[in-house]
């Protein structure tokens, strides 16, 4: 069973709730997502740093129920 856009969003937005987020369903199969993702909780830290707080909340379920998953991050302006 693959993951909704929304419950992607929600378990970001539990792991950084200042956090804007926009899931993209890529190619309508819910398989395959993009995710842009920006916060506070990024200022500061290199790119790689970034993507590792966001797939930590999303935990086990990446490569699993999240079959693909194309991140972008950034802190806010």
């Amino acid at each position: 069973m693959a993951m909704t856009a929304s419950e992607i969003e929600r378990l970001i937005l539990v792991a950084l709730p200042d956090a804007e987020v926009t899931i993209t369903d890529l190619a309508g199969d819910g398989d395959h997502y993009a995710a842009h993702v920006v916060s506070p909780a990024f200022i500061g830290k290199p790119r790689i740093a970034q993507h590792k707080l966001v797939y930590a909340a999303l935990g086990e379920r990446v490569g699993g129920l999240l079959h693909a998953l194309q991140l972008t991050t950034a802190a806010p302006k």
